[in-house]
């Protein structure tokens, strides 16, 4: 009878598919860079179009837990604000791209416009379809915590972690979030140490940068500073 509850415990407690493929965060060298932290986040060669980056880095996340889910599936979940392709002015308080609602969902032709994009905000529901823990994270401390819980860490970041022109995005309710105009970018954080953070960029080798890494170190000065014109965008996402 014992052996017989014990048995039935073990099948209630079953992992789900999304356990199956949770990692366990540990100290790792990479790149001969020791990081108090270290989930290797999975990656692919290159983005499934030029401007899909907030999707190949969700990807990248839900690989890593054990979630396989393409472009096609991931925009039906997030959804697509079509309501006004964007576009950008330039007015006396700064650049302004007027645009859908990135909070709800992504805006724009992920194939054509430079400006597509989506948010933090309208990606979440992704990773919680698929029954994963996510939450806003917008501070150093919050990388550290959730690379240190074994999850990774979805953010809105440039391209190259290079400063881009600050820029405000207004949706047609008239809601403004802080962005950048021509090198928006997402990326997913998967270590850190004292210097800096370790990121897996799916976006890989293009014409303007051959020799662009999959992965690469970033030091916590500019990670940060890029990551503010972002408006501190990210998620931490890790198996429940």
């Amino acid at each position: 009878m014992i052996l017989a509850a014990a048995l039935v415990f073990l099948c209630v407690v079953a992992p789900t598919a999304a356990a199956v493929g949770a990692t366990v965060p540990h100290r790792a060298v990479v790149d001969g860079q020791a990081y108090d932290a270290y989930v290797p986040a999975a990656t692919k060669e290159g983005q499934w179009e030029r401007f899909t980056c907030e999707f190949d880095a969700a990807w990248a996340v839900l690989k890593t837990f054990g979630v396989e889910a393409g472009l096609e599936e991931q925009l039906a979940l997030v959804g697509q604000d079509r309501s006004v392709e964007p576009s950008y002015v330039e007015t006396p308080g700064g650049v302004e791209i007027h645009g859908g609602d990135i909070a709800t969902g992504f805006s724009g032709d992920y194939r054509e416009n430079f400006l597509a994009r989506a948010s933090g905000a309208a990606m979440r529901p992704l990773f919680a379809r698929f029954g994963l823990a996510v939450k806003p994270v917008r501070d150093r401390a919050g990388v550290e915590e959730a690379l240190r819980g074994g999850g990774l860490v979805w953010m809105k970041a440039s391209v190259d972690f290079l400063p881009g022109t600050p820029a405000t995005w207004v949706t047609p309710a008239g809601e403004r979030y802080p962005t950048v105009l021509g090198n928006d970018h997402a990326v997913v954080a998967m270590g850190y140490n004292e210097d800096g953070v370790l990121i897996r960029d799916v976006l890989g080798p293009t014409s303007s940068n051959r020799a662009r890494p999959y992965r690469y170190h970033v030091d916590w000065g500019t990670f940060l500073d890029v990551w503010a014109a972002q408006g501190f965008d990210g998620l931490a996402v890790r198996p429940t």
